[in-house]
């Protein structure tokens, strides 16, 4: 089942401009317009929020926009420069999907299908996209759909930053919307509501033929985009210099092993071009066009620099089942969207020196079935409080030097968050005679420590004298517990003297 994001950038044009500005950016509570010309007249062509709120409008007058509102800050527009930082904007958010192309005037379309496990699903894929742009100054709204004119209709007119609509369906996901969420001229929507129609049920209710025959084809194409009976093929961007081979067929090639043949002659001559430039792939993106000029895509990412036709002709391979040909594929398009230079490595007999396992084509394997962020290893941090002491890292990053402590024995186990304990102790230091945890008394038989590890003063102001005593102890069945006490006994500005278990020993 097909799934196509839409980003909806409402006030794109004005975000590039304070973005542009950088630090001499006028602040964002301050209005802001960009001023164009129709014709002689010169015209609002875009307004940022606050504008928006103090009452202006695209198209107003830009004398009657600065007679309204004191201290309106006016610029120029330009629409190329939006028009090719939008481009720009696209080729970033390849990251997330093979198919990226810019929606003009302030917007980008995104095919999905069959790549948001590797983002963690819908939901996280949009709140990364959301959030990475609101971080660079960019408001945006995303929503997913069935189709491109769904998807669209709902990032513009939901007023929600994201909006999920449920696979297959329909009609409903976008019934109660106005009719301008069909991208349609605004001209036949005035029409349309002075015959009473008011949302895009109601013409959904009606009989196609007498609105075809007052309106044109245009507003039943629309509709058939939007309900997915009518192809929107979305033309991917490209961006320069890109390292891509393809392949058109006289005859049109359905069959899995046909696919797959073609594919491992796509993926040698896309590694001849690489080691030309000495180069491995680190993103294939493979998109095969159908005869009804429908696009299937498929990625496959590499931990590593990879230019081994074997070893990434399998990889797509594992991901055939995925494609769809329907009538035929009558173009194949194989790029190599994130390239990295090639470390060569010399090849040492084993007699004389001992070789390294390889293991970055499990990693690639794994990765590619289960998502990148389910794959990773963990990488000690130059950090006393033990909860900041590790960190996630992608499988094959580079070691970092950094080295586990040794001086104190640390659980195997260390939980997500310490959990309270109930305990029976003598203060300051002695260890917990018996502690219950998750409704379980344990009576301790050894114990030791304390281990005390003072807060991080630099990093928040609470912990500039906070402390904590960490303890080993051994229950009546042999297992072992890591607890501590949030404060040093004595002093109540140190912690509140509660006792929590933070880890256990294997």
């Amino acid at each position: 089942m097909a799934r196509v994001v839409s980003l909806f950038l409402p006030s794109w044009s004005t975000d590039r401009v304070r973005r542009k500005a950088s630090a001499a950016a006028p602040s964002a509570e301050a209005p802001l317009v960009l001023i164009g010309r129709e014709g002689s007249r010169r015209a609002v062509a875009a307004v940022d929020a606050a504008a928006y709120g103090a009452g202006l409008r695209v198209g107003m007058a830009a004398t009657k926009a600065q007679a309204l509102v004191r201290d309106l800050i006016v610029q120029d527009a330009d629409p190329a420069a939006d028009a090719e930082a939008l481009e720009r904007l696209a080729i970033w958010a390849l990251r997330f999907a093979p198919i990226v192309a810019p929606d003009p005037p302030n917007g980008l379309v995104i095919d999905t299908t069959g790549a948001d496990h590797l983002h963690g699903g819908e939901a996280a894929m949009l709140e990364t996209l959301v959030g990475r742009l609101a971080i660079a100054g960019a408001h945006a709204r995303a929503a997913v759909a069935d189709t491109w004119g769904a998807a669209h209709a709902i990032a513009r007119h939901v007023e929600r930053p994201i909006a999920i609509a449920r696979a297959r369906h329909g009609s409903a996901a976008f019934a109660e919307l106005p009719l301008e969420a069909l991208r349609i001229q605004p001209s036949t929507a005035t029409a349309l509501r002075t015959l009473g129609f008011q949302s895009i049920g109601d013409l959904l209710a009606q009989p196609r033929a007498p609105l075809a025959l007052r309106f044109g084809p245009e507003l039943g194409r629309r509709i058939d985009q939007a309900l997915g009976d009518a192809a929107e093929p979305i033309e991917p961007i490209r961006p320069r210099g890109l390292i891509e081979v393809r392949r058109a067929f006289a005859e049109p090639i359905g069959a899995a092993e046909t696919i797959a043949r073609y594919v491992g002659k796509l993926v040698n001559e896309l590694c001849e071009r690489l080691e030309e430039h000495g180069l491995g792939a680190r993103r294939l993106d493979l998109i095969c066009r159908r005869v009804d000029n429908d696009a299937q895509a498929v990625r496959v990412g590499m931990a590593m620099p990879v230019c081994d036709a074997k070893r990434l002709t399998r990889l797509l391979c594992d991901k055939i089942e995925t494609i769809a040909p329907g009538f035929g594929i009558e173009l194949m398009t194989l790029a190599a969207t994130v390239a990295e230079p090639l470390k060569r490595q010399q090849v040492v007999s084993s007699l004389i020196e001992e070789t390294v396992a390889d293991v970055s084509d499990l990693v690639d394997t794994l990765m590619n079935r289960v998502g990148e962020r389910a794959i990773y290893r963990f990488a000690p941090v130059a950090s006393d409080v033990p909860e900041r002491s590790v960190c996630r890292v992608p499988a094959m990053a580079a070691d970092s030097g950094a080295d586990w402590p040794g001086h104190w024995p640390r659980p195997s186990r260390l939980l997500a968050h310490p959990e309270p304990v109930e305990t029976v102790a003598l203060l300051p230091d002695h260890p917990p005679v018996s502690f219950t945890w998750r409704g379980v008394r344990r009576r301790v038989r050894r114990a030791d420590g304390p281990e005390r590890v003072f807060g991080e003063w630099w990093k928040r102001d609470a912990e500039l004298v906070a402390v904590r005593d960490y303890f080993r102890v051994e229950d009546d069945a042999g297992e072992r517990y890591w607890l501590y006490r949030a404060g040093d006994g004595e002093d109540a500005a140190t912690g509140s003297h509660r006792w929590f278990l933070h880890g256990v020993f294997g």
